[in-house]
């Protein structure tokens, strides 16, 4: 897709690009069940242990970070999900040098989360269920690049093991239609990204891009983990963004 030119309330695209994508949402706008449904996926075999922390992070990237940080925004437990990039250098943090595709980011979410509330390991069961399709390689639905791709950032080498083990589960038991191309990429900073970016999902739910792609992710996370979602989003113009 071509990369998103943005203003402060919406979204401007080229007029070739416009002209595709309005044939396509006036197909499917009033319905937008017709997007791939999120699928109820097992839980990890091996989690993190409780502990003492009040709060831990997690930075994961699927797609268009709308999308992912508004459906974390909206899982309990969850105190703050700020959208930014990951994956390459502070210089390039830029939303318009990040979607050249060659900079070596991923658009990614950080998540602040209460580790006695919700665990990791079902971070990752939202994110591989409803968050995004870790199928898709360098892709996610319309957005093409290796900015877009299927990415776990881990904050430390517990978090690193058990994303690794349950890729390897899930393969294993054959969970999706194809292997999961979650790439695992410790060691890489997260930079917030700019402030019109932030909580756009909930700013902007009319808009054709969001209605189509990222409120049916909303609805399969109410559907499929009922226990864990909050109609009230953490949003960053209440919480903060932190680094």
């Amino acid at each position: 897709m071509t990369p998103r030119i943005l203003t402060r309330y919406g979204t401007r695209f080229p007029a070739h690009a416009l002209a595709a994508m309005l044939a396509v949402f006036g197909a499917v706008a009033a319905s937008p069940s017709s997007a791939q449904e999120g699928i109820a996926i097992p839980p990890p075999a091996r989690d993190e242990p409780a502990g003492q922390a009040k709060t831990e992070t997690a930075v994961l990237a699927g797609g268009c970070f709308w999308g992912v940080q508004g459906v974390f925004q909206r899982v309990a437990g969850v105190t703050n999900a700020v959208s930014g990039y990951a994956g390459g250098e502070k210089d390039a943090a830029h939303y318009q040098t990040v979607s050249s595709g060659g900079t070596g980011h991923a658009e990614s979410v950080k998540i602040t989360f209460d580790p006695s509330k919700i665990s990791y390991g079902k971070l990752l069961q939202v994110y591989f269920s409803v968050a995004h399709d870790p199928t898709e390689l360098n892709r996610q639905g319309p957005d093409v690049g290796t900015q877009y791709r299927t990415a776990i950032f881990p904050e430390n080498e517990e978090q690193a093991r058990i994303a690794k083990a349950y890729i390897a589960q899930l393969d294993q038991a054959r969970v999706f239609n194809a292997a999961i191309v979650t790439s695992i990429e410790p060691g890489r900073t997260f930079y917030p990204a700019e402030d019109y970016h932030q909580d756009y999902l909930t700013l902007n739910p009319g808009q054709p891009y969001i209605v189509y792609n990222d409120l049916p992710k909303i609805e399969n996370l109410k559907r499929i983990f009922p226990d864990l979602y909050r109609d009230d989003p953490a949003l960053v113009s209440e919480v903060g963004v932190t680094n």
